[in-house]
């Protein structure tokens, strides 16, 4: 088995990038309900802080914030992706090594994941997240995209409603 090396921090941010398995499939937005109820459910039994999200039908980013002492992110992913796909109905293609070993074919294995070093470096994440629905060309405006965490900053004062980037797409491209 090959040996993932991530850097853990207890009680660390991070910025993850998860994606579907089968790329042109829209999953994650057909079935967003099913998706909240999944992080609902995990972030009660293993908490964390969502500080910002963005889901596309196919792959999703987000900044979460652990808990004081605690730095077992692949957990929490491995136990919402097991949530998310209980909700979703067989049908997918599954591989001979998933189908060997009775995973689903929804969700790619891996995940992507980028510890926080400080508060640029933050920023720079919460923008490239609510920014990505702009840069995929799903919305013109980063607020006409529904599942983002951009609603909740507005909300809050942290943003305006006309808000649109300041991310050089370049810089931060985890796709």
């Amino acid at each position: 088995m090959t040996d993932y090396r991530r850097y853990r921090l207890k009680g660390g941010t991070y910025f993850f990038t998860v994606n579907l398995a089968e790329r042109k499939r829209n999953l994650l937005t057909e079935h967003i309900d099913a998706l909240r109820g999944a992080f609902r459910e995990i972030k009660h039994t293993h908490p964390f802080q969502i500080d910002a999200i963005v889901v596309l039908p196919d792959h999703l980013h987000t900044l979460w914030t652990l808990p004081k002492g605690d730095d077992d992110f692949s957990l929490r992913w491995r136990q919402i992706k097991s949530a998310f796909s209980r909700e979703i109905e067989k049908g997918e293609r599954i591989s001979k090594s998933r189908a060997g070993k009775q995973e689903r074919g929804i969700w790619q294995r891996r995940f992507w994941e980028h510890a926080i070093r400080n508060e640029q470096d933050y920023t720079r994440h919460v923008d490239y997240i609510h920014f990505n629905p702009v840069k995929h060309g799903y919305v013109r405006q980063v607020a006409d995209w529904p599942y983002s965490s951009f609603h909740r900053y507005v909300r809050l004062g942290l943003c305006s409603s006309d808000w649109a980037g300041g991310v050089e797409t370049d810089d931060l491209n985890y796709d």
